[in-house]
């Protein structure tokens, strides 16, 4: 048993593994201390991975008091809100989910993917239209790109969605049941009052669609039960497919002549942008378990009660995973069976939309900017993690 730093596990650059994690590669599971304090296990082996997010002994219900929490009582305020689908297992959790998935079938992807590629162009306007260079394409173009995605996709303004991760976080940081009670008043009448006005103008989005699912389910809407739906996807998705965009035009400004030939090639650009998701792996502290029985994992066992992480970084690294893991090749013949949207029922659904986004922005950003470099050497760039988790540049100095 090897004891390891606390988990998260925090990296220095985005695409260096922390040395800490290949101490378990033999073994594949190993202990880490959580920032509560608590003992926890966690897993790097594809294989045990896969089982971890899988099996129904290890619950994904954060609300759970024994749950592996990397903040002692901020869960605990989530007992002002109806479940939110990230914190229910088995059957449950897959109505709700199956509601979800319904906008990500190759239909419904179809219909998204036009209005997007606009939303891409008139971001890259936006930047290209600047009267001051060098332009920080983070903040001018990735994460704006980000949160258009997530106002169309969930099918509210951009304004609403800052106020309800705003609301939540008011939330988390409260202390004591007064504050904790109005904070949850603020946050839940907000929610609600969005969905009575979604309800008003009903559109081609997630929540257009679940407000007419209930009203034909149920006769009428739960507005307090759809709320969490609306507030978990209003939550980080922004930041990670933001941090995204930025690494992956990084790196393409980094090989010129390789960029050349994948934007000329659709299908290996398809393969390399599944090679830069798994190689970045970007979120570093997801997704955890708590094991409900006592589970053996190799010649480990697991105990009930015990908490289980599962960082997607070391486990895409894994020699299993593709030859030379540690290597970003983005002429790989074929994509890697990665896991960097997890596994198993909670699986992000999103695994088909984020790749067909970046490949648009990759594509129409070099064909509008073919010049577009680096306003200062790479190694003078910084790097930090965005919405606590998101690991990618602070900023991205471009010019053209």
């Amino acid at each position: 048993m090897t004891e390891l730093p606390t988990f998260p596990i925090r990296r220095q650059l985005p695409g260096v593994l922390p040395a800490e994690y290949e101490t378990l590669r033999e073994r594949g599971i190993g202990r880490v201390t959580l920032p509560t304090g608590v003992l926890a296990w966690m897993v790097v082996r594809p294989e045990y991975a896969r089982f971890v997010l899988s099996d129904p002994r290890f619950s994904s219900d954060k609300t759970n008091a024994a749950f592996p929490r990397l903040t002692p009582t901020g869960m605990d305020k989530l007992k002002y809100c109806a479940p939110f689908m990230i914190n229910l297992d088995g059957p449950e959790h897959m109505a709700r989910k199956k509601l979800v998935l319904r906008e990500f079938t190759p239909e419904a992807l179809a219909r998204l993917l036009p209005r997007l590629r606009v939303a891409v162009h008139e971001k890259i306007d936006a930047m290209l239209g600047s009267a001051v260079r060098p332009v920080d394409l983070a903040s001018r173009l990735s994460y704006p790109i980000g949160r258009r995605l997530q106002s169309m996709f969930i099918g509210v303004p951009e304004t609403e969605l800052q106020q309800l991760r705003d609301n939540v976080w008011n939330l988390m940081l409260s202390k004591g049941e007064e504050e904790e009670k109005e904070a949850a008043a603020v946050m839940n009448g907000h929610a609600i009052q969005l969905l009575k006005e979604k309800a008003d103008n009903l559109g081609d989005d997630l929540m257009s669609h679940l407000i007419l699912h209930e009203r034909e389910e149920h006769g009428e809407v739960d507005w307090f039960k759809l709320a969490p739906l609306m507030m978990s996807n209003a939550q980080g998705t922004h930041n990670t497919s933001g941090t995204m965009i930025s690494l992956g035009v990084l790196t393409l400004l980094s090989r010129p002549q390789q960029r050349a030939a994948l934007l000329a090639r659709p299908d290996r650009l398809a393969v390399a942008v599944e090679e830069m998701l798994r190689y970045f792996s970007i979120n570093d502290g997801t997704p955890m378990r708590l094991a409900l029985e006592d589970v053996r994992i190799g010649d480990t066992l697991v105990q009930a009660g015990d908490g289980m992480a599962v960082p997607t970084m070391p486990v895409n690294r894994d020699p299993a995973v593709c030859p030379f893991p540690n290597e970003l090749d983005l002429q790989r013949e074929k994509a890697p069976r990665h896991m960097a949207f997890g596994h198993g029922p909670h699986k992000c659904p999103a695994e088909r939309l984020v790749p067909e986004l970046l490949k648009m922005v990759y594509t129409t950003l070099f064909e509008r900017a073919p010049s577009l470099t680096l306003a200062v050497p790479e190694a003078e760039l910084t790097y930090k993690y965005h919405s606590i988790q998101a690991f990618g540049p602070a900023e991205l100095p471009v010019t053209w």
